[in-house]
């Protein structure tokens, strides 16, 4: 039977994705794990594997096509000994989809995401980003897959009060005391799946108690002003209206609910890194060279702050924390996320068990990872997750600033530019080379007392570099 393939979700905010290339023609055989094409996501341009053999039968999403929604029939794979043109015909046609294979809930793999057979689903209300996971999987002719464990949701039942959640996420829901009723289903039609569970234990996805909703209405926000009202306030032709791409419209959601849900408060110190120039000059002038004569390391003024702010982490455990519903998380490796700008927004590829790496490794692994970030070829597990990140705006000589908490995020670091002050010492006035930092907390996870605590333990390490060695 044709075997429908749809426009995955390669990304947790993926709504949309760009169709970049084919790497495959009408008529080509297809293996499993074969990459079929690359899809932009609003973060990487990452590959489509297979994940059955057939025979490319039909391409319905020419590639250059943009903002193709998710589920939607890109193409038909028809199997071994079928009819491809009677496939691709039945495609032309939009044949009903039929019975389909089993599909089994686990945890979804984002960096290695596969394609999928199945026709398209019945539109749903949208949900909230959540993981990525694989698509349905259905077949030619026959009635709609059984999804995780669960048949489709009727949505005057749902309306009813009845919860619809698979076996998986309710004994998931169970194991991490959350209340099953709360979570916000991404499944057909509400239905409450395992990737929901994991967003909620991240604090994402969560209804209000119902005691809350009883005490009254919520805080009323002011609306915001329309397009149309905006473009009123300028003359017609004044303007160039350029449209929104997919990372632009996540960055903007990110960070409205950061903002939003997130209490932050913020703390400055201003740092002597004269110690740490001076480290650092040696340091890089002592590297190793190559054949080439070109240095095995270069180590920036970043490199420093980030491994200052993982032993900080580990020395104040409480602050390296995620706040969710049902309880904190608290995290035993400290995985920093890099600011990283990007054209038309940024990413945060992270640095994972940062504590436990050296200087030099963490210069290389930073240096690599932004040069794929800025290529658009970072994988999701390089960019999602992490206990904190680091935005530094020094070197476009910012003196300080205060960022934005990324989620799961319970802190974010902001990194001024390190200039010449004076600075009194023992009664006089000397030159010193001072950097000024802000951490930002979400006061739900990070008390002020903690936060300064957190502040203290880094400052100490940036102050004297030495101590990171120890």
């Amino acid at each position: 039977m044709p075997i429908n393939i749809l426009m995955p979700a390669l990304s947790p905010t993926m709504e949309k994705g760009n169709l970049a290339k084919w790497l495959k023609k009408e008529g080509d055989p297809v293996k499993t794990g074969d990459v079929i094409a690359e899809i932009e996501t609003d973060k990487a341009t990452m590959e489509y594997e297979a994940i059955e053999d057939g025979t490319l039968a039909k391409i319905v999403v020419p590639e250059g096509t943009n903002d193709v929604p998710v589920n939607q029939l890109i193409a038909v794979l028809a199997e071994e000994g079928e009819d491809v043109k009677a496939a691709a015909a039945a495609a032309a046609k939009g044949a009903p989809a039929a019975k389909a294979p089993s599909a089994v809930e686990t945890t979804p793999k984002p960096a290695q995401p596969a394609a999928s057979s199945t026709t398209q689903q019945p539109k749903a209300a949208p949900a909230p980003p959540q993981p990525a996971a694989p698509p349905i999987q259905r077949r030619e002719g026959g009635e709609p897959a059984r999804i995780n464990g669960g048949g489709l949701v009727a949505g005057a039942a749902a309306a009813a009060g009845r919860i619809f959640a698979s076996p998986l996420a309710r004994r998931l829901a169970k194991e991490a005391g959350i209340e099953i009723g709360r979570v916000q289903g991404s499944g057909p039609h509400g239905r409450v799946i395992a990737r929901d569970i994991a967003a909620a234990r991240e604090g994402r996805g969560l209804r209000a108690p119902a005691a809350a909703s009883a005490a009254g209405p919520a805080p009323m926000i002011a609306p915001a002003m329309t397009d149309q009202q905006i473009r009123g306030l300028y003359e017609e032709g004044s303007y160039e209206l350029v449209p929104h791409d997919g990372m632009r419209r996540t960055i903007a959601a990110r960070l409205t609910a950061s903002a939003q849900t997130i209490p932050h408060f913020y703390l400055t110190v201003d740092c002597d890194i004269g110690k740490l120039l001076q480290a650092r000059e040696e340091i890089n002038a002592t590297a190793p060279k190559d054949k080439d004569g070109k240095q095995a390391y270069k180590l920036s003024v970043n490199d420093f702050v980030i491994k200052a702010l993982a032993l900080a982490l580990q020395r104040i455990p409480d602050a390296n924390v995620s706040w969710t519903e049902a309880g904190m998380l608290k995290h035993k490796h400290s995985d920093i996320g890099v600011a990283v700008a990007m054209p038309n927004g940024l990413i945060t590829p992270i640095i994972r068990n940062a504590e436990s790496k050296s200087l030099s490794a963490i210069s290389s692994e930073m240096r690599e990872l932004a040069s794929r970030a800025r290529a658009r070829k970072l994988k999701p597990h390089e960019y999602q997750g992490g206990t904190t990140a680091v935005s530094n705006l020094g070197m476009y000589g910012i003196k300080d600033f205060t960022a934005v908490i990324n989620p799961p995020h319970a802190t974010i670091l902001a990194v001024g530019a390190g200039e010449e002050r004076a600075v009194v010492r023992n009664g006089k006035i000397e030159a010193a080379h001072i950097m000024s930092i802000t951490m930002s907390c979400d006061h739900r996870a990070v008390d002020g007392a903690l936060g300064a605590e957190l502040v203290g333990a880094f400052k100490a390490l940036i102050e004297n570099p030495v101590m990171m060695l120890v």
